[in-house]
């Protein structure tokens, strides 16, 4: 009787919930022609071509690329802008809906020592955000589990699919660690920052990772076997670099202890998420070679006395340092929507335009390990890309008319839409 009761509640919320069918596979090769081609890479190519079949970049130049038009898709993009498809690292899309509906929230886990949760089965195509995030650009997501010191195993996705088996990039690209920091504080963001207090609780926390990655690390020099504790099991990829080591921590002391830590237990591909302190120890980040996920850029600084645009430069800092950075919402999905205007804003305080769109493409798809596929219009990559009306990393201009996902066109209605149509349609009848 329950079940029936739950299902009949349900049923309205459903009948509403009616996102975009998937895009069908690509039948005929398609160029877009005439528009300012972004390659993702810094390159620039006006009046250029990107020519795709079956999912997949063919050629990408200027007007003289030659093609066969009688039997190609022609899509004029004359005084429009392509890019490729942006990469938003580390969101919790697909994976949360709404936060204060817990049957809508899938991004936690009981226990603080998960890293055999994976994100991967707990992805929903169904989410409305989904096509939301898409209607700006964003066509490539890194759906990430939080909530516990070891979080679990993230992975990436293409934002359309009928299931997770369709839309999954890449499985399970890494397990993500929350560094227990030396002080806690409440706070921040638009709010601003509170007072720091020693965070008492820590001490127990490191034991418990140190014996958590010790063993994982004894482990993994065994032979792989059926039936294996399924938490080592899972970390086994820390120790051969198939998998990276998501760190975050944002304070320049908790950014240092966590790498060493990483580095002292053998781990390959260690990567610092956060790091509202990162511009304290460059050099540190640097010589460790650490690639970094920013997350954040559109808020207040985590000290009284820095900077107020300090968040705005820090993308600048970082790339003039020579580390590789990317720039995220820190896992809040409806802020994803949102991730080329963080890009804007890096361009405004120190860094070229194109400088900065590499911060949403090129880069993080490198640090997700995914540069293969996507991040770039190069030939050979996935077909994903868009076109935009005007400057995409301006919300003043942005607007997405077109997009494609592995060759797939898109179609870039969504929630926000409807309802702009049926309120303008009710607000301009009078």
């Amino acid at each position: 009787m329950k079940k029936i009761l739950l299902l009949l509640l349900l049923a309205p919320l459903s009948l509403l919930a009616q996102n975009p069918v998937p895009g069908k596979p690509q039948t005929r090769p398609v160029a877009v022609v005439g528009g300012t081609v972004h390659v993702g890479n810094g390159q620039v190519i006006e009046n250029g071509v990107v020519l795709f079949d079956n999912g997949q970049i063919r050629a990408v130049g200027n007007a003289q690329t030659a093609f066969d038009r009688a039997a190609t898709d022609v899509v004029d993009a004359t005084g429009k802008h392509v890019y490729p498809g942006l990469v938003a690292a580390n969101t919790t899309v697909g994976l949360t809906e709404i936060a204060s509906v817990r049957a809508t929230d899938d991004h936690n886990e009981i226990g603080q020592l998960n890293p055999n949760v994976r994100a991967l089965v707990a992805y929903s195509t169904d989410s409305e955000i989904i096509p939301t995030v898409r209607g700006n650009g964003v066509l490539v997501a890194q759906a990430v589990p939080e909530g516990s010191v070891v979080a679990g195993q993230s992975s990436v996705f293409n934002l359309d699919g009928w299931n997770w088996e369709d839309a999954a990039l890449k499985a399970d690209d890494g397990i993500w660690l929350v560094w227990p920091p030396l002080f806690s504080r409440s706070g921040g963001g638009f709010e601003g920052p509170t007072g720091p207090r020693k965070n008492d609780n820590r001490q127990p926390v490191l034991n418990e990772l140190e014996k958590l990655f010790g063993d994982a690390k004894a482990f993994a020099e065994l032979p792989a076997a059926p039936g294996a504790n399924l938490k080592l099991a899972a970390m086994r990829g820390l120790f051969d670099g198939s998998k990276a080591l998501y760190l975050a921590a944002d304070y320049g002391r908790d950014i240092i202890e966590a790498v060493k830590f990483a580095q002292r237990m053998g781990v390959k591909r260690p990567v610092l998420v956060g790091g509202a302190e990162s511009h304290q120890c460059l050099q540190f980040l640097k010589e460790a070679k650490i690639p970094v996920i920013l997350g954040g850029v559109h808020e207040l600084p985590a000290r009284p006395d820095d900077d107020v645009d300090l968040p705005y430069r820090l993308p600048a800092l970082l790339h003039r340092a020579g580390i590789p950075v990317a720039i995220s919402y820190g896992g809040l999905s409806w802020r994803t929507r949102n991730l080329p205007f963080l890009a804007g804003t890096a361009a405004g305080f120190g860094l070229e335009k194109e400088e900065a769109l590499k911060l949403i493409t090129s880069t993080p798809a490198q640090i997700l390990g995914i540069a293969d596929r996507v991040g770039t219009l190069e030939p050979g990559k996935q077909a994903t890309l868009l076109i935009s009306k005007g400057d995409l990393l301006d919300m003043r201009t942005s607007i997405v008319e077109r997009a494609w996902i592995g060759g797939r066109a898109v179609d870039l209605d969504d929630k926000q839409k409807r309802l702009y149509r049926k309120f303008s349609e009710k607000y301009n009848a009078r």
